[in-house]
């Protein structure tokens, strides 16, 4: 019986994300510091005292390995015995990281067990996907001169649009916008990743969500774009021609007061090389139940999203349209999703609305 488990999908071959799950130097960096057994290469000690449900450090053996496929360990902490499972599965995107931990001798306190599945999610959207940004950028070769001018270019590659060779001064542009933006994301990068000096700091979680939000009426409202009348009728008859355009925003107002009771903030909560983790809180502060809500986040040009939580979603071009179920009064509904972009500079959303409304933090 699966007792814990947590999972990510990611933007990166599954090549890449075994080397972050096995190397002990890059583990020590996304996840928490290891050390390889000298007298047996296939045992690992994780220090995991103090991390959130853990309170020893963990010996863990290799026990089976199908790279770059599968990787189960029996781990022993103080008096419990646990097999943990890492499964890769390639997706169109990249690939999945599946994690499962089930407790094969001793006990698992409640609070213990959801402290350390949080702690797994966390790591899995937050930490990891900063390292293998920066893994993938160590493939850009910056001095080929030839076409194609890089080696791999992984915000693009591995999203499954690769630039046409016509499209040449656009990779170039974009490795450019790369290189520009280097020097100004290594401090945070280097933040996520580090060095040896203080690689016995555990890793942080995540911020929670804020308490309280300004409002931010700044931002209108998008409306719906009216069908442009026939040529014959704009000649004839001028004033009807802007009837269309009208309707929509009569349409949109007479729906703001069942909008009116839920509002949204929107905050990134993690950032990486090529992408981040935004958050958006729905609150329902009084009134009875919204029966239902919409939420739509506009991403910025080339945005994907590749994991959501929260909410049943759908991207569509840039916007992706959020739907979950009623929020009572008086409660909130996290929903927090990892955006993948191939420039480096962008680290939030265009746009946010809740019900036509916009949401604040942005």
């Amino acid at each position: 019986m699966i007792e814990i488990s947590a999972q990510v999908d990611l933007s990166h071959p599954s090549d890449r994300v075994w080397q972050a799950l096995t190397k002990p130097q890059l583990l020590s960096r996304w996840f928490t510091e290891t050390e390889t057994v000298t007298q047996a290469p296939q045992r690992l000690l994780l220090h995991t005292a103090g991390l959130p449900g853990f309170h020893a450090a963990v010996d863990a053996e290799v026990t089976d390995q199908r790279a770059p496929e599968l990787l189960v360990l029996q781990c022993q902490e103080g008096d419990r015995r646990t097999q943990l499972t890492c499964t890769i599965t390639r997706t169109a995107e990249g690939c999945r990281l599946s994690v499962q931990e089930t407790m094969e001798h001793g006990t698992w306190p409640a609070e213990d067990r959801d402290h350390r599945e949080r702690y797994y999610q966390q790591t899995l959207t937050g930490r990891l996907p900063a390292i293998l940004d920066w893994l993938a950028f160590q493939q850009v070769d910056l001095r080929r001169g030839e076409d194609p001018p890089t080696a791999e270019l992984p915000a693009i590659a591995l999203s499954g649009r690769v630039p046409a060779p016509a499209d040449r001064r656009r990779r170039l542009a974009i490795i450019a916008a790369v290189t520009a933006a280097t020097l100004a994301t290594s401090a945070a990068l280097w933040a996520l990743l580090p060095g040896d000096a203080d690689q016995t700091a555990a890793p942080a979680p995540l911020p929670p969500p804020p308490t309280a939000g300004a409002t931010n009426d700044s931002a209108p409202p998008r409306t719906t774009r009216s069908s442009r009348p026939s040529s014959a009728a704009a000649r004839s008859t001028p004033r009807p021609s802007r009837t269309p355009t009208a309707t929509p925003s009569r349409t949109l107002t007479s729906a703001a007061p069942s909008a009116a009771t839920m509002t949204a903030r929107y905050e990134t909560t993690a950032t990486r090389l090529f992408g981040y983790t935004g958050q958006v809180v729905l609150d329902n502060p009084d009134g009875p139940a919204a029966k239902s809500w919409t939420l739509v986040v506009t991403l910025a040009e080339d945005g994907t999203i590749t994991n959501a939580q929260g909410a049943n979603w759908q991207q569509d071009g840039q916007a992706v349209t959020f739907t979950g179920a009623p929020v009572p009064a008086g409660q909130s509904q996290t929903i927090t999703f990892d955006v993948r972009n191939p420039d480096p500079r962008t680290k939030a959303p265009e746009g946010c609305t809740i019900d036509g409304t916009p949401c604040t933090g942005l």
